[in-house]
């Protein structure tokens, strides 16, 4: 059981370590955070905490480090959240505004995030099974070429290029549009995607229609993309920079990045607390082969469902600001997601 000055004392190592990248000792501790008790005190202190786990020499006679336990410990005792200043929330909400598509906002969201925090940046695309198809597009772009446009309620925009088999006739162009509005325009992407499936199987004989077939298989790839979880990310140069803050390779770190199926997993199960905040720290990720990284994570709010945004990075991180730049982009998101949807 750790004492409350046990506490006080490792959110000094902790606030220390993170700020200087070098252990701790008590006359370090001692002389810039005034707990008024002697070092041979704060020396008392320290060895509890060490055997508790939550602090180690990384060297012998050196001062201390905090653990993967210690950074838990720490984050589970957080009093407060360290506030944005003022300039640091006009710059979110500057940097989110005006911006088009779905995709063009989490594109800014994750840049914002990396900006705020100087770790890789991470923000989930919401479920779009559950969105509706609000308009569909097809367009006429010479010869033989076409693109289609699916529209969802939730400001989602996708667009593909096909080919057809022969060139379409302006009325061509126009029959075909019809038919894929009627077809998925009201419909939900789930629903959307096994009507288009079954007038795919209905109507495979070769030679009928084929264009609009061609069209049909264009849906439903984009459906099917609207579907997948998916991720937009930033910063992944920050890794190489802080490669010197984690103990070993960050191979692993990077292979989760490209591959976004392991991130993807591991935000899905992350526990959210307060505030809709969840972290995950060293050994915890080390199920997803991330036991170098710690990821911090929140909600935001998307028609009626939650998808996640956070950031990942070295165990040594500054925790309360990082959560503090989550707890505020969400928000944010979520306010723009919300103002948009209502506008509508």
């Amino acid at each position: 059981m750790v004492s409350e000055r046990g506490l006080q004392v490792l959110r000094a190592i902790v606030q220390d370590y993170v700020d200087t990248r070098e252990p701790v000792g008590s006359k370090a501790i001692v002389d810039r955070h005034h707990f008024g008790v002697s070092a041979a005190t704060i020396r008392n202190d320290m060895a509890l905490l060490e055997d508790e786990e939550l602090i180690a020499a990384p060297h012998t006679s050196s001062g201390r480090i905090p653990t993967d336990k210690g950074y838990r410990v720490f984050v589970d005792h957080l009093a407060e959240l360290r506030p944005l200043s003022p300039a640091q929330k006009n710059a979110i909400g500057a940097f989110l505004a005006d911006t088009g598509d779905l995709d063009d906002l989490l594109v800014r969201t994750v840049r914002s995030l990396t900006r705020l925090t100087g770790q890789v940046a991470i923000v989930q695309y919401p479920s779009f099974a559950r969105a509706d198809v609000s308009h569909v597009e097809v367009v006429h772009l010479g010869g033989s070429r076409i693109v289609v446009i699916v529209v969802t309620d939730t400001g989602r925009v996708s667009q593909r290029v096909a080919f057809l088999a022969s060139e379409p006739t302006a009325d061509e162009t126009a029959h075909l549009k019809l038919s894929a509005a009627s077809l998925l325009t009201g419909k939900s992407v789930r629903d959307g995607a096994a009507a288009v499936q079954r007038l795919l199987e209905a109507d495979a004989a070769p030679g009928r229609d084929d264009n609009l077939r061609i069209v049909l298989r264009t849906l439903a790839e984009e459906l099917e993309e609207f579907r997948q979880d998916k991720l937009v990310m930033a910063g992944s140069a920050t890794l190489a920079r802080r490669e010197a803050d984690f103990r070993g390779s960050i191979s692993p770190l990077l292979e989760a990045i490209e591959e976004q199926v392991t991130l993807l997993r591991l935000m899905g199960e992350m526990v959210a607390g307060d505030h809709g905040l969840a972290t995950s720290i060293g050994r915890e990720n080390e199920p997803f082969g991330l036991a170098e990284a710690s990821v911090v994570a929140g909600e935001y709010d998307v028609t009626g469902s939650h998808a996640r945004l956070g950031v990942l990075g070295p165990t040594r991180m500054d925790y309360p600001s990082n959560l503090a730049a989550v707890r505020a982009v969400a928000h944010y998101l979520s306010r723009l997601l919300e103002e948009d949807e209502q506008s509508r």
